[in-house]
């Protein structure tokens, strides 16, 4: 072992009036430096009584190891940086729970940063400034409004790609299947006897709804073509009334004002499929401040199922967002990218999403 690498073995008192190091371990125990080093690192072949020696004294110096010098050294900075559009939506916030959870147990930590989707400081700029020396790769929640291209997504170091959009498989990409999700959601709902159902969520106008049977990306989308599928496979019609266009607006409030916008339309309605569960929270209220029973006449679905979701009155029905698998999935991934020890060709991974039964809908 040169004198580069245990230079990182290093620490402080606590009191700042001496630096402890590797050195000092090694002398007050009588070992080695390399012993002193497998000791703090928990590697290398010894007798227990001679790991319990240099621990004992490692714990009585107050010696701590520098991790910053240490990881690089190796070659390695310990972090990932986790890039999102916002911290505000919730399925958001817990994916970034989630990946930092994910992360320590490889003993990496995550530096979470947002970026100005849909604008010259958005993923493209984030992806063009990554800086190696501070973070080791890029696991990047994709916005609805970037349009990322090819050349964008081609980068030299690790990304992996988690949400609805399109990476040309130019990068691993992670990722629910949210046209199967959809058509489950529009499914169960119908399986209950729904024959009318409104759609909260969709970004596109009543004209355009047909372009979504071939849609590729995004998450409204997605979803909107698999809620499509399902009703043509029942015979079950759309009406423009009952599909508002909502914009990028999937907050409670636009839920709530496009909720009353279907009721307001007059025609017959006796489902709801909400494509996130903050619409569909802002449905809910309104159905109950217009006296509308839930689910005795309409019943109601939403996607992510949201912590919120569980404890709303009445408890929303919504599908699995996957997020416990989408975080672990990811951070696996771009460790193996990270580590280099197998070629990995960029790939896309999906998952199938469940029904969570709840409240709003009949059983």
């Amino acid at each position: 072992m040169d004198e580069s690498s245990l230079s990182a073995e290093s620490g402080a008192r606590p009191n700042g009036r001496k630096r402890i190091t590797l050195r000092d371990v090694a002398d007050e125990a009588g070992v080695s430096l390399k012993t002193a080093s497998n000791v703090v690192n928990h590697t290398g072949r010894m007798t227990e009584a001679t790991r319990e020696k240099v621990q004992k004294v490692v714990d009585r110096l107050g010696y701590r190891v520098n991790v910053a010098a240490r990881n690089l050294n190796r070659g390695s900075t310990g972090f990932i940086t986790l890039a999102l559009p916002s911290l505000i939506a919730p399925y958001l916030s817990e994916l970034a729970n989630r990946v930092i959870d994910a992360a320590r147990i490889y003993d990496y930590s995550v530096y979470v940063t947002t970026y100005a989707e849909g604008t010259s400081r958005g993923a493209a700029s984030l992806l063009r400034g990554f800086n190696t020396s501070v973070s080791d790769g890029i696991i990047l929640s994709l916005s609805e409004m970037e349009n990322l291209t090819p050349e964008d997504l081609s980068v030299g170091y690790p990304l992996v790609c988690v949400g609805a959009r399109c990476t040309y498989n130019k990068v691993d990409h992670v990722t629910p299947d949210d046209v199967l999700s959809a058509r489950l959601a529009a499914e169960y709902l119908l399986d209950r006897g729904v024959k009318r159902p409104a759609v909260i969520g969709t970004r596109t106008d009543f004209a355009q709804m047909a372009t979504l049977r071939d849609a590729k990306e995004g998450n409204a989308q997605l979803r909107m073509r698999g809620v499509i599928e399902a009703c043509d496979n029942r015979d079950v019609k759309l009406a423009a009334e009952l599909m508002p266009n909502v914009g990028h607006d999937w907050s409670i409030g636009s839920g709530a004002r496009n909720m009353q916008r279907v009721i307001d339309s007059g025609v017959p309605f006796d489902g709801v499929i909400a494509l996130n569960d903050q619409l569909a929270m802002g449905a809910l209220s309104t159905l109950a401040v217009n006296g509308i029973s839930v689910p005795g006449q309409v019943q109601v679905i939403g996607f992510d199922n949201n912590e919120e979701s569980a404890y709303f009155q009445p408890p929303l029905t919504t599908m699995d967002s996957c997020l416990d698998w989408v975080a672990p999935t990811a951070v696996s991934r771009i460790i193996n990218r990270i580590g280099g020890s197998r070629v990995l060709e960029p790939e896309l991974i999906t998952t199938q999403s469940r029904v969570i039964a709840r409240a709003t809908t009949r059983a």
